[in-house]
């Protein structure tokens, strides 16, 4: 079973203690997105669990927790979503500056492999050109191409709660950003995919990629994994099946393109009434919920090695 940390909110960012107690209790709960009568449960032990894979744009709260991470028996990668925006579209986040920092530290803790930088979402408006973003990337590059093999994209998606903030970009825009991205990135020896998009930029030497991708997978445990396409996620996306352990209205960094935060008084609010110690990121369960196993059993074919 492939844990996603997560989709939904940042673990790693906000809620790296309550992981912790929750992987050494064994399980975790998780409301229904649709349904608050409805939770899920997931079992948690090392013997299940093949992988973690974990989604931040502030990892530097969880890197004293890695080693607990590593001492009990867990593999994971770390998605790193950075950009270039300033405090106007993410007004939650330490200057940039400091966050590349994080992520070089991040890898020294972890390895290059393990430290996937995401680009994204990208999107073009009268102060974020396409120029803007060349010059910008490159910049980005230039500090963290020993830290990293693969960049994720994605353009920004026209969800209804951001739709008056955001448009889609034309088709010339993302082709301007694949062409110029693809030589930056070449220059520094890093791999581009894109994220859950229908526009195929193979002929710039990008590629479809996945969060949750079975052969980054496979290369991080050492063993061939079984798995199917997660049926749950868009059309375009190239995700292979994992257990969401977040929950939606938990995260405070205030990105303007979000689309796990429909309300930032509510997401306030919880951050600030969340107990470490509880099943849920969100609390206690009442005691009238309808609980749901959702744990599957570990994907690995057999114990031996890949490699």
């Amino acid at each position: 079973m492939i844990i996603s940390a997560s989709r939904r909110t940042d673990i790693p960012a906000f809620y790296s203690e309550w992981l912790i107690n929750r992987l050494q209790e064994g399980y975790a709960l998780m409301p229904n997105p649709r349904n608050p009568n409805r939770l899920g449960r997931v079992e948690l032990s090392p013997d299940i669990v093949d992988c973690i894979a974990f989604w931040t744009k502030n990892p530097k709260p969880m890197f004293d927790r890695l080693k607990q991470l590593d001492a009990m028996g867990y593999s994971y990668y770390i998605q790193f979503t950075l950009t270039p925006y300033n405090e106007t579209v993410e007004s939650g986040l330490p200057p940039k500056s400091e966050l590349i920092e994080a992520f070089i530290e991040m890898s020294k803790l972890t390895s290059a492999q393990r430290s996937v930088w995401r680009y994204d979402p990208i999107f073009v408006d009268a102060k974020h050109s396409v120029d803007w973003h060349v010059g910008l990337f490159a910049e980005m590059c230039e500090r963290l191409h020993a830290y990293t093999e693969r960049c994720v994209l994605s353009f920004v998606d026209p969800y209804k709660s951001i739709s008056d903030r955001y448009r889609i970009m034309t088709h010339n825009e993302m082709i301007a950003i694949a062409s110029h991205f693809s030589r930056i990135a070449q220059k520094h020896n890093i791999v581009l995919y894109t994220c859950a998009e229908e526009i195929d930029l193979a002929e710039y030497g990008i590629r479809h990629g996945a969060c949750i991708e079975q052969k980054l997978v496979e290369q991080i445990i050492g063993r061939p994994v079984s798995a199917k396409k997660d049926a749950n996620q868009r059309a375009a996306c190239c995700c292979i099946e994992s257990v969401d352990i977040g929950a939606y209205d938990t995260c405070t960094h205030g990105c303007t393109y979000c689309y796990a935060t429909s309300s930032q008084k509510t997401a306030l609010r919880r951050v600030a009434l969340h107990n470490p110690k509880a099943p849920m990121i969100t609390g206690y369960p009442r005691g009238d919920e309808i609980i749901t196993d959702r744990t599957t059993p570990s994907q690995i074919f057999s114990q031996l090695s890949m490699f």
